[in-house]
């Protein structure tokens, strides 16, 4: 797939593997597999952003990618996210969508939504909001309906 169908018909949640189809360089040359690992991961959709226009520029349309987090005690140190222009060469494959009975906790951030947590059911997902203290999310069920018009659509994960 290409980063125009992952932004036009990926949901948020769904599991995104990237890659650029180059092999994987040995451990020993630690450069040059650092520079592979940015071309070839997987991250979880968690933001898709519409083209914005400034007065001296243009941005396309892009998507951003939830590496993982890094931290130790239960604190997060780091996070690592990706965003992808449309326009991107690397070639891109969902690999998991959400499933029926998960829920997404959303937050609004300017005109865009922003996936913060995939969780298995509701209970999960007020739990994981009384733990981190956000105020401003808000919950969104995952239904039958949105699977279905996904592969009504032709959208079922290649």
């Amino acid at each position: 797939m290409s980063a125009h169908l992952i932004f036009s018909d990926a949901p948020l949640g769904a599991l995104v593997r990237y890659t650029d189809h180059a092999p994987k360089p040995p451990a020993r040359f630690t450069k040059k597999l650092a520079s592979w690992e940015r071309r070839n991961g997987v991250g979880r959709l968690v933001r898709k952003e519409p083209e914005r226009e400034r007065p001296t520029y243009t941005s396309p349309p892009c998507f951003t990618l939830h590496e993982g987090d890094f931290g130790e005690g239960g604190v997060i140190l780091v996070t690592i996210m990706r965003t992808y222009s449309i326009d991107n060469d690397l070639t891109f494959r969902v690999i998991e969508r959400p499933t029926v009975g998960q829920v997404r906790v959303l937050q609004d951030v300017g005109e865009n939504v922003e996936l913060l947590h995939l969780a298995e059911d509701r209970e999960a997902a007020e739990l994981w909001l009384a733990k981190t203290g956000h105020i401003r999310a808000r919950l969104e069920l995952v239904t039958a309906d949105e699977i279905g018009a996904d592969v009504v659509e032709g959208r079922a994960a290649a």
